[in-house]
């Protein structure tokens, strides 16, 4: 997806990411073709930006994406600033209920294996394994770093 910049009366950033989508939106009034081009854009203070490979996230930082004005064009790039300690408490416990509804759903489908009428051989192969799925949240890496078992 591209995306844009718009700008106020002043040439300061008024929004970014922007895109045509929201240019189309912010002017309901206005009949646009079906593909925008660059220079219609340019009437609304609207430029495209030059994509920047974003970094890579962790649950201790905040990204923002930003745009500047360098060599004639529009380029995006980021910052990163500390996450709070809440953030974090909430980053960890999304990605533990994550985990864990990922779990609980392995562990549903290999339920069959421990019905009565199954073989003790399936049984105690399966066993193992999904012992091994319940021990996930033990590991010392979860919830960012999990090793899961592989079935029988």
């Amino acid at each position: 997806m591209m995306f844009y910049v718009k700008l106020d009366s002043n040439g300061n950033i008024e929004k970014y990411p922007y895109t045509l989508t929201d240019l189309r939106f912010d002017n309901p009034n206005t009949s646009f073709p079906d593909i925008i081009t660059n220079e219609d854009a340019a009437f609304f203070n609207v430029f495209p930006v030059t994509p920047s490979e974003q970094p890579e996230e962790t649950y201790d930082i905040n990204l923002v994406r930003n745009a500047k004005f360098e060599n004639g064009k529009w380029v995006e790039f980021w910052t990163s600033s500390p996450a709070t300690e809440e953030q974090k408490q909430e980053r960890i416990q999304a990605k533990s209920t994550q985990i864990r509804n990922l779990r609980n759903e392995l562990l549903k489908e290999s339920d069959w294996t421990q019905l009565p009428d199954v073989s003790n051989t399936i049984s105690t192969n399966w066993s193992s394994y999904r012992q091994s799925l319940r021990d996930i949240t033990n590991q010392p890496g979860f919830p960012w770093s999990v090793t899961w078992p592989t079935e029988p």
